[in-house]
């Protein structure tokens, strides 16, 4: 079990909700517009990240909460409360507390794993690489929570690489020399975790059992060297080249994640739609099935039955069931999940309200 309660004080059009008496399955059902997403956006705001629409602070907070919004929940029984809000004195910022106690929001990540799963991420294999490299990430910090401190560390010292690149003057070598070292620290640390997810990941898909999903291979797309000296050199190197070009061009920021549809031998960009959400949905249930994390796991699935045929549900009820994790799924209607095993809450959202069904 995960989460027992969760509560939403003036998020999106929920202007005071509360869910208890949560299940392993938990199934929000509702018309288009109700608030169903609004809800697994708020659990997503429990981990690291900018949740699962990667909105600002601004847009999630309800137009009539003139206060900002809040977002709780308790796990154990009461025996662990989570909380994030918008924060009242740094508008576009949101605050943690875990026990009341207010922290960094990477600590979220050492009490909850959560992976989710979107409409919007249907095109995941068609779009840009930065969106894969996100969808890698959320995967692999749920198997290892310190990798959200390594992003962050990451991600500072490239901004700050990227902007003495960009300026007039040459840049200090020294300066240079210590952003590197913490580039080439974390970068490496950050690729090496992707690129053994990714092997761990393509072997379990291919030693599962022929299935209704489409089965794909992955390889994970970079050159970024697993060992910091490496790296740390190759920056050195490119410094003029990257001068030129106004930004590092060497780094896990730059690899991506290679799919392919294992039947067809085709690039997952070069499938149908429907090919590319079935291989997105065998790679969840594979990681799911991996079992790394030891923190409760939770399992955001937005609108993942509306296209399903009953045998592909059955098959995905299954290996939910199998997971371990704790599910949260969305429909307009529950008639698609009437088979899933117990124990299932469904919940019915209209106008931003929810009610137990």
């Amino acid at each position: 079990m995960a989460l027992d309660r969760l509560t939403l004080r003036d998020f999106r059009n929920h202007a005071a909700t509360r869910l208890d008496a949560t299940a392993r399955f938990n199934v929000l059902t509702g018309e288009n517009g109700a608030g169903k997403t609004n809800v697994l956006e708020a659990i997503s705001l429990l981990a690291p990240g900018r949740g699962l629409r990667r909105a600002a602070v601004a847009e999630m907070a309800a137009a009539h909460g003139a206060g900002g919004f809040a977002v709780a929940a308790e796990l154990e029984q009461g025996a662990l409360a989570l909380a994030t809000a918008s924060a009242p004195d740094a508008p576009g910022r949101r605050s943690v507390r875990i026990n009341g106690a207010e922290g960094p929001a990477n600590r979220l990540a050492e009490w909850l794993a959560i992976t989710w799963l979107t409409p919007a991420m249907d095109r995941l294999f068609a779009e840009g690489a930065s969106s894969r490299r996100r969808f890698l990430d959320r995967l692999v910090l749920a198997g290892d929570p310190g990798h959200a401190r390594l992003a962050t560390r990451y991600e500072t010292a490239l901004r700050e690489r990227n902007r003495l690149l960009g300026e007039a003057a040459e840049p200090d070598a020294a300066w240079l020399d210590a952003l590197e070292a913490q580039l080439a620290e974390a970068g490496a640390a950050i690729a090496q975790a992707r690129r053994a997810l990714v092997v761990r990941l393509d072997k379990a898909i291919a030693a599962e059992p022929d299935g209704p999903f489409a089965r794909p291979t992955l390889v994970y797309a970079g050159d970024t060297p697993d060992e910091a000296g490496v790296l740390a050199a190759a920056l050195r190197e490119g410094r003029r080249r990257d001068r030129a070009a106004g930004r590092t061009l060497t780094g896990p920021h730059r690899d991506d994640l290679a799919v392919t549809m294992a039947a067809k031998a085709a690039p997952a960009a070069s499938c149908s739609t429907g090919e590319q959400k079935a291989m997105l949905i065998s790679i969840v249930l594979a990681h799911a099935a991996l079992g790394d994390s030891t923190r409760p796991r939770l399992l955001l699935l937005d609108e993942i039955a509306a296209h399903l045929d009953p045998l592909r549900r059955a098959a995905l009820y299954a290996r939910l069931a199998a997971s371990g994790a704790q599910v949260w799924m969305t429909g307009t209607e529950p008639g698609p999940f009437a088979d899933l095993p117990a124990p299932a809450t469904f919940w019915r959202v209209a106008d931003g309200q929810v009610a137990q069904a």
